[in-house]
């Protein structure tokens, strides 16, 4: 039987998987929400977080489908206030949607420091690494994973309950990081992948992706060396 750190993660009632263009997939925690919804024609994964105390909402990447991701949050008096949204990284199919949701909300806009300039709005906040993006009384830690594009950032939510949540747009997927365009940006994302990410946090943290089905770092770990043997 395989062991916790290594099964790929499943609860009876979120597996981390979303149908392209379906229904959105709900993960209630100690202290906040997550939902995730695939948007848009490359299949990306928004997702929507809320803090249950205050009623914030966070949002990580406003890919695409602004009309979707706008019923996540929904119209009535009890409805949650986006209060960020931050985008991972510049490219374009991760922020189709970011000047139409920022506009209707009024959000602060956060992205990597080196990203921010190549986004279609200004950025609020800046990222580097281990600066706090607020949600409520909650709140997220900033990881820098240089290599898929100069400003990418990770996400991390550290659950009370003990498990880490870990948000990685492009820079980490089930089955090895995101793509890089020379081997110099390949060492440098396999680089910080390995000592902000692997090397300092638990087996059981939950990988949310920016495309595709959620893992758990116990799950890829194995396979650092393999990775770094196939190179870009």
């Amino acid at each position: 039987m395989s062991s916790p750190e290594t099964t790929p993660p499943q609860t009876p009632d979120y597996t981390g998987h979303v149908e392209p263009q379906g229904a959105p997939a709900t993960r209630r925690l100690a202290d906040i929400t997550i939902t995730k919804l695939s948007v848009g024609p490359m299949n990306n994964n928004a997702y929507l977080l809320i803090c249950l105390e205050t009623g914030d909402g966070l949002l990580i990447d406003a890919a695409n489908d602004p009309e979707r991701i706008a019923d996540l949050l929904g119209d009535g008096p009890d409805r949650p206030r986006l209060r960020s949204i931050v985008t991972t990284h510049s490219h374009g199919d991760h922020w189709q949607a970011l000047g139409a949701i920022a506009g209707q909300t009024g959000a602060n806009l956060y992205a990597g420091a080196a990203d921010a300039a190549d986004l279609p709005v200004p950025t609020d906040v800046a990222l580097g690494q281990g600066d706090i993006v607020p949600l409520g009384s909650c709140q997220l830690e900033s990881i820098s994973l240089r290599g898929h594009t100069p400003g990418s950032v990770a996400l991390l939510y550290r659950d009370p309950a003990g498990t880490g949540h870990l948000f990685t747009g492009d820079s980490l997927f089930p089955g090895g990081p995101g793509r890089t365009t020379s081997p110099e940006d390949f060492a440098s994302l396999m680089d910080d992948l390995t000592e902000r990410v692997f090397d300092r946090l638990p087996g059981d943290t939950w990988v949310y992706p920016g495309h595709g089905d959620d893992t758990t770092l116990g799950h890829e770990r194995p396979h650092l060396g393999e990775w770094r043997e196939r190179g870009w």
